[in-house]
């Protein structure tokens, strides 16, 4: 496996410090130096003895994959700490953080994993338990007040429901969710509701059983909609994520808009987007505006409800059903200037866009003992690099970036 360019240590005074080669493992790292010595400025001790621990398992760990396109930082590009270093350039200021706890996943989506499957890094790559709740106080402390815990399948982590309970405990925090194929809701959604659970997001793309197996590779689909009819009666009002493609399961919209005749349930219909391994085309997209006349021949009256000022999706209903419906537009209608999202990979990487291919390291930095000062001071750097707006579906069908089951949902 190729090398690849890693964030490595910042110094004790980040904006006074220049890059040295390092190496560390198989993979060249960077690390920053005093500019008055040329000597490299000793590590600091983070405050959790479980995390400087983490260290030692550093020189062991693989290069990540040659997708990871990770940034290093020179003296001219490192700021010091923003009094809000989650607002980027463009004044976007980001509350809501979505935290992929594994790549692993129980199904196998046609458009989230390729058909030939993904290589999983190794375990000693992945953050720890401890790096993602250290990292979750350090993102709310700054300004995050909803975080989403995504995979994957994050519902395999065997500690799933102890993650959510710590995470909630995190002051400020308002809201924890979680982004799930529902294949285990019936058997733990009652022990993470109690855990402090928030909100819960369910991918279906399907209502026919012989369809979802051929979509996902798996049986299940009677279990997903037990547990969609569990959520509903412990109080949610679960978010149901449809991708629709052509040839595919456009012949479902009006069933799924029926759906949300008798059940609290927000639909949400998400163009198709182009990720590494899909085999993306723009002749299988079915966009919004196509799939709004298509609800509407049928149910005339079906019309706009109100969104709130960082909604991704457009809210419509039809008068008088339970649920609604909504439509996720970042092919044919981009709203990255309301974005106010940041992701968090299993391998620790931050990702400010969901289609960029630029990210940076945090778990190196907390391998490495960096300051949690010099660590904010990154992630500040990370977000001040967000672009305006994503590259247009075009262009992004060109780009490499990771497959989706490697970003998290």
């Amino acid at each position: 496996m190729n090398s690849v360019w890693r964030v490595g240590i910042f110094a004790k005074n980040a904006a006074a410090a220049i890059t040295t080669p390092c190496h560390v493992g198989s993979s060249t790292r960077f690390r920053y130096a005093s500019i008055a010595t040329g000597v490299a400025e000793p590590k600091t001790q983070l405050p959790d003895a479980k995390l400087a621990s983490a260290s030692k398992t550093v020189a062991a760990a693989e290069p990540a994959p040659s997708f990871n396109q990770q940034r290093i930082l020179n003296k001219a590009q490192v700021k010091p700490i923003s009094s809000q270093p989650l607002t980027d350039t463009f004044g976007r200021h980001h509350t809501y953080l979505r935290i992929s706890l594994t790549e692993r996943c129980n199904l196998r989506c046609q458009y989230c994993m390729p058909a030939e499957g993904v290589q999983l890094q190794p375990k000693s790559n992945l953050l720890t338990t401890e790096e993602i709740l250290y990292l979750a106080r350090i993102f709310v402390e700054q300004g995050v007040r909803k975080i989403r815990l995504t995979g994957g399948e994050p519902t395999v982590r065997r500690d799933i429901v102890d993650i959510i309970a710590q995470i909630k405990s995190i002051p400020k925090l308002e809201s924890v969710g979680i982004t799930t194929n529902g294949l285990v809701l019936t058997r733990l959604l009652l022990p993470m509701q109690r855990a402090g659970l928030d909100a819960v997001n369910i991918s279906l793309d399907t209502l026919r059983p012989k369809r979802f197996e051929e979509i996902t590779r798996r049986k299940g689909w009677g279990r997903v909609i037990a547990g969609i009819d569990l959520a509903i009666q412990l109080g949610y009002k679960p978010k149901l994520n449809c991708v629709l493609m052509r040839n595919f399961n456009e012949d479902e919209i009006c069933d799924f808009v029926e759906f949300t005749k008798d059940r609290a349930v927000d639909v949400r219909f998400i163009e198709y987007m182009p990720f590494t391994g899909n085999k993306w085309q723009t002749d299988r997209l079915i966009s919004f505006k196509e799939s709004l006349d298509i609800i509407q021949n049928r149910w005339p009256d079906f019309a706009a409800l109100p969104n709130g000022p960082n909604d991704t999706s457009k809210a419509y209903g039809v008068p008088g059903y339970k649920g609604q419906v909504g439509f996720i537009t970042s092919m044919t209608e981009h709203f990255c200037g309301s974005c106010n999202r940041l992701r968090l990979t299993a391998d620790g990487n931050i990702k400010v866009c969901l289609f960029g291919n630029k990210e940076f390291s945090l778990r190196d930095a907390i391998r490495n003992n960096c300051s949690e000062d010099d660590l904010i001071t990154l992630i500040g750097t990370a977000v001040s690099r967000k672009k305006k707006k994503h590259a247009g579906m075009l262009n992004l069908s060109r780009m490499e970036n990771r497959p989706m089951i490697l970003i998290g949902g």
